[in-house]
């Protein structure tokens, strides 16, 4: 997901930094720059969100959506701390906020395809 996202995204912004005969070959070298930047991003990301939840999973005993949304935010809060106490704050909040709706949308996904249990008829009157 992060190699295919960022390459094209990088591929497309590369390209339009380019000069109109170069744009291809200018996309290229701006993926190939950026590829490892993104990649190592989502890495630590990914990482830092599988231990996050892994923790909370353990210290919970339960396994729910509320693991993955705290994960999310600690996660986000963690990796912003860098910039102060505000840049943290948000952050930690558009972490949980996001991971929020994506376990939000997984469960209203998975309780519209389930499996039906079949009708059952009324007894035949006699």
């Amino acid at each position: 997901m992060g190699a295919i996202g960022g390459g094209t995204w990088h591929f497309i912004k590369g390209a339009r930094n380019s000069p109109y005969g170069e744009r291809f070959r200018g996309g290229m070298n701006a993926m190939r720059s950026r590829g490892p930047i993104i990649g190592g991003n989502f890495a630590v990301w990914g990482t830092m969100f599988s231990t996050f939840e892994c923790v909370l999973k353990g210290m919970r005993q339960k396994e729910d959506p509320w693991n993955s949304i705290g994960s999310g935010a600690i996660t986000g809060g963690l990796l912003a701390a860098r910039g102060g106490w505000k840049a943290a704050s948000v952050s930690a909040v558009f972490g949980g906020v996001l991971l929020a709706l994506i376990e939000g949308v997984g469960i209203v996904m998975s309780r519209a395809f389930a499996q039906q249990p079949p009708a059952l008829a009324p007894p035949p009157s006699q």
